[in-house]
């Protein structure tokens, strides 16, 4: 079962879907943290039904700015606003009384990971953290495309910072593009990867305020591993194309109790058969021993 509601962030609503076991509660409980840029469409609903079925009450959500939560303006990616919604959505989860507030782990995907991995580093009471494709560092990503990709952002990040503070109409610019466009991320396939993840008719926004990608450059949530005190599962791709797969391996390295898993998959294959089964197995094996959801 599943409950569309919202929960409060900042001055505004997020968007939010509380899927339930079908059993008696009070369950232990897994917050769902999306993808850059991505909404709870593209593909959380695989892993609500799959955890829910392993005996886990699920808690999936939109960021401010994006897809069904508030917040302008529209498409505004901010690594503060996001933390602060994170905590929300861990807020929410512990006010359900369909959830045990003592047994809830964050789970993150992409560039969810690294508030997953943030968060895990300010809340040490979570009982487990999980991640899978991690992006831990923008800057990682963006600087993959060379000096010129950088420098062909320059103007429309100055452009937007200007408008913002004259509180004017922001300026955008395509999230995700093919090679050489001017988008945040226009790696070979990576277009390709996050149509992917999206449903028949189901209509992206891709684009994101220029200057949102000054935050992006300078956050670096790998530099929270070693503050991270929950369990963690890190689920890293062998082929991983957005971002080199050492940072992955550098986290789990330095964060205490970490697990590394590696898997026969690139950055957007994680999310389909047959790699997504293996996975959301280990995951829910990993969770299962952490959170021990009744049998």
């Amino acid at each position: 079962m599943t409950i569309r509601t919202t929960f409060p962030s900042g001055a505004d609503e997020c968007a939010a879907w509380l899927t339930l076991p079908d059993r008696p509660g009070p369950h232990p409980g897994v917050v769902l943290v999306h993808g850059g840029g991505a909404t709870h469409e593209m593909m959380l609903a695989q892993y609500e039904k799959w955890f829910a079925q392993a005996g886990f009450g699920v808690v999936a959500f939109d960021f401010r700015h994006l897809g069904e939560s508030g917040g302008q303006p529209r498409q505004l990616v901010s690594q503060r606003r996001y933390a602060e919604d994170v905590d929300a959505a861990l807020d929410f989860a512990r006010s359900r009384p369909e959830l045990d507030p003592h047994r809830i782990a964050l789970w993150g995907t992409s560039f969810g990971a690294s508030h997953v991995l943030a968060a895990a580093a300010r809340h040490h009471d979570l009982r487990a953290a999980v991640v899978q494709c991690p992006v831990f560092s923008g800057r990682a990503v963006v600087s993959r495309a060379g000096v010129r990709h950088l420098l062909r952002l320059t103007a429309p990040i100055a452009a937007d910072l200007t408008r913002a503070a004259l509180r004017r109409p922001r300026r955008y610019v395509p999230l995700v593009g093919k090679p050489g466009e001017p988008a945040f991320v226009n790696q070979p396939g990576a277009l390709e990867g996050w149509q992917s993840v999206m449903p028949p008719g189901y209509r992206f926004d891709n684009r994101i305020t220029a200057a949102s990608g000054l935050g992006m450059l300078f956050y670096n949530a790998a530099s929270a591993a070693p503050r991270v005190r929950c369990p963690l599962l890190v689920c890293a791709c062998d082929h991983e194309n957005l971002i080199d797969p050492a940072i992955a391996g550098r986290v789990a390295a330095t964060a205490p109790g970490a697990v590394l898993k590696r898997y026969d998959a690139d950055h957007f294959t994680v999310y389909h058969p047959p790699a997504v089964e293996q996975i959301v197995a280990d995951q829910i094996d990993f969770l299962t021993a952490h959170l021990t959801p009744d049998a």
